[in-house]
């Protein structure tokens, strides 16, 4: 095909064209509504568990108290992590274990959901070993009889948590799970429609998660409210920031254009922290002043709050250091991706969209 022949129309970041059908998750940006499999997003995380959530997305069951029992991490990724600097980013050394798990297990295609729950159950344990080795530590086993949620928090500080902390983060781990077609959603079904295998496929995705414009807003909300300080500066800080056109993180969504409801759900969680940050009635009260802001300055715009804001409350609440919150969020995708790959693998059609050929014209090379 010549790119003449090519008419159809161009979409900059494939804005509005349809690449996939899903009975995964729908995502309602006006309406503000999130659903897996039919089911809304505030009633999942109210009600279930990550390992409900799950099996649900890759299953279409629901089973309320399912869970997924913690693995250890495998002797060859542990070696692979002790390899890694002291530096590393922790996104970095997330997508190095499961590489090497991919590795060792040489898993075959097409996924199944049998192995999308043995990475889970062990990435987890992956990257709290990271967190312990970069600070000299030795890396912890799970506890035996611990969810996933409660496992990472027990490796990462070698106590088991309160039940609220731990309950607190499993919120957070099924409020991101899914998404629909966002940018590692659709790497991880580019990738595994080729027929690669799903460690290839999540590694693929973390890759796009890595990007600041997908996985990293979470910290930046932190850094915004040491910024404010008090909910009687938020008003100026607001008006500042927008007057020199700069963003506010964790406001406005790609596609929500009513309140996030996963924000929604992630707020009532942190309010119900058994160690309320102090920070967090300052992100309380400092959301509303930007929203009034936003509502005031850009009258024409629908901006509410989006799943970063509370994200970042819940995470450190729990007591993460904001490095690891991509990381974190990685790990809640993977649910999400593993379903989007089992569902891809399923059509077995392999992704390959045109491109438009803006180039010179047909041309010799000088002297030929």
């Amino acid at each position: 095909m010549t790119a003449a022949a090519i008419d159809a129309p161009f979409s900059p970041g494939l804005a509005g064209v349809v690449a996939a059908e899903t009975a995964i998750s729908l995502v309602d940006g006006a309406n503000g509504v999130l659903l897996y499999r039919g089911y809304p997003i505030v009633e999942v995380v109210r009600t279930g568990t990550y390992g409900a959530v799950l099996d649900l997305l890759l299953t279409g069951e629901w089973h309320a108290h399912a869970t997924l029992e913690p693995a250890p991490v495998p002797a060859d990724v542990l070696t692979a992590l002790r390899l890694l600097p002291p530096g590393t980013h922790p996104m970095d050394a997330l997508r190095t274990a499961v590489s090497a798990w991919g590795a060792m297990h040489r898993i075959a295609w097409p996924p199944t959901a049998e192995q999308a729950r043995e990475l889970i159950a062990f990435a987890p344990s992956a990257l709290a070993a990271f967190a312990r080795l970069r600070q000299g530590l030795e890396p912890v086993s799970p506890q035996p009889g611990l969810d996933l949620a409660s496992a990472f928090l027990q490796q990462l500080h070698d106590a088991a948590p309160d039940p609220a902390t731990a309950r607190a983060l499993e919120a957070y781990l099924m409020a991101c799970a899914e998404h629909g077609l966002n940018a590692s959603t659709f790497a991880a079904r580019v990738i595994v429609a080729t027929r690669s295998d799903l460690a290839s496929t999540i590694v693929g995705a973390i890759g796009a998660l890595k990007g600041p414009l997908h996985g990293g807003a979470p910290a930046e909300v932190l850094g915004q409210l040491d910024e404010i300080g008090s909910v009687d500066r938020a008003e100026a800080w607001a008006r500042d920031r927008l007057g020199r056109r700069e963003l506010i993180m964790g406001f406005g969504h790609r596609v929500y254009r009513a309140y996030d409801p996963r924000a929604a759900a992630l707020r009532v969680v942190a309010e119900h922290l058994p160690q309320r940050p102090p920070w967090l009635d300052l992100a309380i009260g400092a959301e509303e002043v930007i929203l009034r802001v936003f509502a005031e300055v850009k009258p024409n715009r629908v901006i509410k709050t989006n799943v970063e804001f509370y994200a970042a409350a819940v995470l450190q609440g729990v007591g993460l250091t904001p490095d690891l919150f991509p990381a974190v969020f990685g790990i809640a995708r993977m649910a999400g991706w593993s379903a989007h790959a089992i569902e891809q693998a399923a059509v077995d059609k392999i992704i390959r969209p045109e491109a438009r050929y803006v180039g010179p014209a047909a041309r010799h090379l000088p002297g030929a």
